[in-house]
Formats: structure tokens, sequence, C-alpha cells
């Protein structure tokens, strides 16, 4: 029995010292975030209230500014990862960052468009409250939110039009042969069996043109089987370089897929890598 004892006595102090050192971290996570996040807070981005956009505002803002589109193939969205876990990286920096919920196109590509459009829109409106700059709002996206993000770019009227774009090995291609289909099917419907024309006007590399289309940095995996970056980010950079305007391509050896934010850890060993290879050229401009 008095064996027993101790070892209940053991395992309740062993239980408590983890409940310390995770609160601790807990504590910890939040005390980092505060040191460059003044603001969070979420506005409805749709009449509906279905879309929405979180809102992280720096301590220090630079007049910078990036809306976030996750991810998700148009039929869910990968709110953490390609989301929420990157506003430390920008507050850090002093860039103001948005993270849009937005709605899924069911076939209607007007949907996350017209979700996407309002937040760039929201964004400039409230550039002076903010300290933003109207003219140095940026978009960035992963895999089908980087097609929205790249649509963002190439189709919307300059009011809506963002100065730069971060892409993540986005879907560029609405060819269902050379793309991820899903994001096809989901974007443009059953429209894109009998309209060729619907298709190559959302294949976003067709959709470039000189001097007009926002300065882009793409950023992929080469060993990514769920978006062929020849097809979709090399392709977009190709035609953005024939155009002459100011594009850059980083590959890494491996990563596959939809990695994010995840770090070595996580499975993404070029995580390290990554954030320098981005904050060096957002730093360049």
């Amino acid at each position: 029995m008095l064996i027993f004892a101790n070892e209940i006595q053991t395992n309740t102090k062993m239980k408590m010292k983890k409940s310390i050192i995770s609160f601790a971290l807990m504590l910890f996570a939040i005390s980092a975030s505060a040191q460059s996040t003044a603001r969070k807070f979420v506005l409805k981005n749709s009449a509906d209230g279905q879309s929405e956009l979180t809102c992280y505002l720096p301590k220090k803002p630079t007049g910078r500014a990036v809306v976030d589109c996750p991810g998700g193939g148009y039929s869910h969205l990968a709110m953490d990862h390609e989301g929420h876990q990157w506003a430390e990286y920008f507050n850090k920096q002093g860039i103001a960052y948005f993270v849009l919920k937005y709605r899924m196109p069911k076939g209607d590509r007007n949907i996350p468009l017209g979700d996407a459009y309002q937040a760039m829109r929201t964004v400039r409106d409230s550039a002076e409250v903010w300290h933003i700059n109207k003219k140095d709002v940026g978009i960035m996206g992963f895999s089908a939110g980087g097609h929205l993000a790249s649509s963002v770019s190439t189709h919307a009227e300059e009011a809506v039009r963002p100065n730069f774009s971060i892409l993540f090995y986005p879907v560029i291609s609405m060819d269902e042969r050379i793309t991820h289909k899903g994001s096809c099917v989901n974007f443009l419907g059953e429209e894109r069996k009998t309209n060729a024309k619907l298709v190559e006007e959302w294949s976003n590399d067709k959709a470039v043109r000189p001097q007009v289309i926002p300065r882009v940095i793409l950023l992929m995996s080469s060993d990514d089987k769920v978006v062929p970056p020849v097809t979709n980010g090399v392709a977009y950079y190709t035609a953005m370089n024939k155009a002459g305007n100011e594009c850059t391509l980083h590959i890494y050896p491996s990563g596959g897929h939809g990695w994010g934010f995840r770090n070595t850890a996580q499975g993404f060993r070029y995580h390290v890598q990554m954030l320098d290879d981005l904050t060096t050229w957002l730093q360049h401009f």
C-alpha cells in the first residue's frame, strides 16, 4: 500500500509539473504575441456574415499590410498554418496582417472573388485609422488561396488590386489536366466542361500583362504532387518574367504540398530558409 501511495504521489507531482510547464508555455506564447501585436479583432466581410476578416495590427506599424487567403481546394480553409500562425511573423516586422475567411464558390467564382475584393477594399478604406499606406497593401495565398490571390492580382480593378503578391505553391491554371482538379471543379463549376475561354480566362498565367500586374514572390517545393509546380507556379513566374514584371521564385528540394508555417519538426525542413527568403524579399522594396 505504501508503494502504491508513493506511486500516486509521484504521478500527481509529475502531472502538476507538466501542467505548470504547459501553463508557462502558454503565457510565454501570449506574451510573445503581445510584444508585436497591438490589436486583434474580427470584422464581418460579407452581408451574410459568413466571410470574416481577422485583423492583426502591429505595435510599431511601418505602413505595410498583407491580406492572406488560406488554401483548401476551394472546399475548405487551412486557417491555422496557412493563416493565423503567420500573424506574429508579419507583426514583428511592423506589417499589418489580415486573415481572410472567404466563402466557398461551389461553382460560383464570384463568391470568393467578391470576398477577396471586399477585404482589399476594407484595408484600404481603413488605412488612415490603421496606419496603413494604401499603396503598400499586398495579398498572400496558399494553394487554391494562391489562385484566389493571383486572380485578384490579375483581374481586379485598380482600386482593389494589390501592390504585391506572395504565392505559396499556388494553383494557377484552371486546366484540370495540369493542375489540382478539385480547385477547378469548385471554382468554375460545370461550365468549365463546355467553355474553354472561361478556363483560359482564369488560368492566371494567361492573364499577366506588362506594367500592370504587381510584383510577386513564389515559394514551392519541387516534389509537390498535388499542384504541379511547372504548370502552375513556374508558369506564372515565366509569364511575369516575359512581360517584364518584377518576379522572384524559390523552389525547395522537398516538402511536398501544404507546408505553410510548419517547421522542421512538423515536416518542412526548409522553414527557416523560407522565412529568410521571404523576409529578404519584403525588405527589398
